[in-house]
């Protein structure tokens, strides 16, 4: 949620405006309030990391840890310039860093390719520093990968939905994708904030715009986006 209004926040700052931020990580719960595994590595054995900024971080992370196949999820600061920000810091536009959504998944269980659907559906990729009300740098589009198989996944995805938004009348997809940097972590009220405050700020950016079926290699990860689709709805 969009707390500040500065002139520092339409614009990315270089490393030389960025704040300094700390050495010191932000204190956290050791488990998730919700599926009770841990907040910090080390993950579970065979399991993946997946991160993604699309807006306000209070109600993505809500979406992703209803899908069956997530391990663990938190909240956190990257994309930036300054280390270990507090939430006022990356609010006034002079940290560089994006409100992201740290997924830990169980590949076996849920495919990569499942989770970007969620992504691209979720939000409106077009809209560049901002998400509808939520004006700011940290507010930016992106998905941040793991690997070079999670790069090549992502921007297939990208082009993907971009033909379909053109075709529904929508812009240009401004989502950055690129290797993660350090991820870290937001200040513990943040970490399921929306299971504490059930009925807290969560705006829908939606576009209502669908990744072709075609995207995904499988009937079986068809299936599942199914599954967790209905799992959601049924949430809300």
């Amino acid at each position: 949620m969009s707390w500040f209004s500065d002139t520092h926040k339409s614009r990315m700052p270089d490393a030389a405006e960025a704040l300094p931020g700390r050495d010191v990580p932000m204190p956290v719960p050791d488990r998730h309030a919700v599926l009770g595994t841990p907040l910090r590595p080390p993950y579970a054995a065979g399991t993946e990391i997946a991160e993604f900024g699309m807006g306000c971080f209070w109600g993505a992370e809500k979406l992703f840890w209803q899908v069956p196949g997530v391990v663990t999820t938190a909240v956190g600061y990257s994309g930036g310039y300054t280390p270990n920000p507090t939430y006022e810091e990356v609010c006034s536009g002079r940290t560089g860093q994006i409100e992201m959504v740290r997924v830990v998944f169980d590949p076996a269980r849920v495919s990569y390719a499942e989770l970007l659907k969620l992504f691209w559906e979720e939000h409106d990729p077009t809209q560049g520093m901002r998400q509808g009300n939520d004006a700011g740098t940290q507010y930016r589009s992106a998905i941040l990968t793991h690997g070079e198989a999670q790069q090549r996944e992502a921007e297939a995805s990208r082009d993907a939905f971009q033909a379909q938004l053109s075709v529904a009348g929508h812009g240009t997809i401004t989502t950055e994708i690129r290797p993660a940097p350090e991820f870290y972590f937001a200040e513990a009220y943040h970490q399921q904030y929306l299971s504490k405050n059930p009925g807290g700020y969560c705006p829908n950016h939606a576009t209502g715009v669908a990744l072709p079926e075609g995207f995904f290699k499988s009937a079986e990860s068809a299936r599942r986006v199914a599954e967790a689709a209905k799992a959601i709805e049924q949430a809300r």
